[in-house]
């Protein structure tokens, strides 16, 4: 039975997540505050900790930097609890090294599958890295069975088909710049964002993902850390590849090195790209050319809000929302209920600066 450690301050909070876990057959430890939850984890060793961040005394960041500073239980799963989705807050707790981020009130569902994600993500964490001779993929078989000249659909298959499947809610965080990637994301529905944010909080997508793509794979095949956060622009679900088999994939079958190494110079193509747009187009080309390549993730009418669309232009939302309306007036797009539909794209491919 897998153990679990609620450090909340409210008692009413704390009794029901208790509750709730108790039903789904975990071994539940709580505390009232962050000293007396240090206690209870250096003792009982739980595998994953739920902490509110506010609390008296001792906070949620200082419980977490001490469970880093202690090397029995530094690598702990640990999710925050708040009662505020402040931007700021979030990204502290993550760039700390938190794993996940719950908003209050918490509902059951998200709670469970939240705790069941880390727990899986922890096990795979622990496992020593299969020999290339026994690589198994998620289905059981050995990565050799895959057909030796298999096209992109075997490819596709073999690493995205039976997977684990985490469940995200529009807006959450799945991963942050700094951290080292410990697995490879495939979405099987939703759309993810990549951005960078400057010191005064402008956010500059660099990355939209829809079904189909995989996430987080540059940092994987770099050896690095993630240069940039991703979050979901709707309810998405991803289904979970973990590196050691990644690395395992790569060793051995030269069709998924091949697929990647095209998708890692397709990557750099496009970024140096953006930086190119960013520097020298106009701002109705700027505009342009972020509705094409949004459109090529939405196929049908664009419903996205005017922010993000702005992040992904590099310009101001007032000005993004004022080029749309001359878009709409020379009918090069329509415009209902917020969701775009362009009209004319060839026209806006090929808009001058």
């Amino acid at each position: 039975m897998k153990k679990i450690l609620v450090i909340e301050n409210n008692a009413g909070t704390r009794e029901n997540i208790a509750e709730i876990l108790e039903l789904a057959n975990y071994k539940v430890y709580t505390a009232e505050d962050g000293k007396t939850g240090i206690e209870i984890a250096l003792l009982q060793k739980p595998d994953l900790i739920l902490c509110e961040v506010l609390m008296p005394q001792l906070d949620g960041y200082g419980v977490l930097h001490l469970i880093h500073k202690n090397p029995t239980i530094r690598n702990t799963p640990f999710i925050f609890m708040s009662d505020t989705a402040d931007r700021a807050e979030m990204r502290k707790g993550m760039e700390l090294g938190a794993d996940d981020y719950i908003i209050k009130p918490i509902e059951k569902t998200e709670l469970l599958q939240a705790i069941e994600c880390r727990l899986k993500r922890a096990e795979w964490l622990k496992q020593e890295f299969v020999p290339r001779e026994a690589a198994i993929n998620g289905n059981g078989h050995h990565l050799h069975d895959i057909p030796k000249n298999g096209n992109e659909r075997d490819i596709l298959c073999l690493l995205s088909d039976n997977r684990d499947v985490c469940k995200y809610k529009r807006k959450q965080i799945i991963y942050v710049e700094g951290n080292r990637p410990a697995r490879l994301y495939y979405i099987k529905k939703g759309k993810v964002k990549t951005y960078k944010t400057n010191e005064e909080g402008k956010e500059l997508i660099v990355g939209i993902y829809g079904e189909g793509d995989f996430l987080g794979y540059v940092a994987l095949l770099e050896g690095t850390v993630y240069k940039e956060r991703a979050e979901t622009m709707e309810n998405t679900e991803l289904a979970i590849i973990p590196k050691d088999e990644f690395d395992a994939l790569m060793n051995t079958r030269k069709e998924v090195v091949v697929r990647f190494m095209t998708m890692m110079a397709r990557n750099i193509t496009e970024k140096e790209q953006l930086l190119l747009g960013l520097a020298y187009n106009s701002l109705r080309k700027k505009v342009a050319d972020a509705l094409i390549t949004v459109n090529k993730k939405y196929k049908t009418s664009i419903n996205i809000s005017r922010e993000n669309l702005a992040a992904i232009a590099g310009t101001a939302t007032a000005s993004m929302i004022r080029t749309l309306s001359e878009f709409k007036s020379e009918k090069l797009i329509e415009i209902h209920d917020g969701a775009i539909t362009i009209l004319n794209e060839k026209e806006l491919e090929n808009l001058l600066n």
